[in-house]
């Protein structure tokens, strides 16, 4: 047991707050949230969110539950095809053709 004297309880205390020390994590805690963000948009290779460019994502391709999501500056725009066929009046320009690995290729031609 420990006795606590007179002369003792007049000395300042020189170990501080205990808590200052949670400010230091919190500025940890933002700085590793913000890498996790990071990189989990590298590893869906989305890293064209965090610019000011214009972006075109087609989630599912060729499922029932395909959507195209449009940005154009600010604005975003989700289209979500109804089924069917798209009719209307255009040029071709080109060709998409599937390798024996799965990718696909767009050749641009007349």
């Amino acid at each position: 047991m420990s006795i606590v004297t007179p002369h003792a309880r007049l000395r300042e205390d020189r170990n501080g707050d205990p808590l200052d020390g949670l400010v230091n994590l919190f500025d940890l805690a933002i700085i590793l949230a913000v890498a996790f963000l990071l990189a989990a948009l590298s590893s869906l290779k989305l890293q064209d969110l965090l610019t000011k460019k214009d972006l075109t994502i087609i989630s599912n391709p060729g499922a029932p539950g395909q959507a195209v999501i449009i940005r154009h500056g600010d604005r975003v725009q989700v289209i979500t095809p109804q089924g069917g066929q798209v009719i209307g009046r255009g040029t071709r320009v080109g060709s998409v053709y599937r390798l024996q690995d799965g990718r696909l290729v767009f050749v641009q031609g007349p």
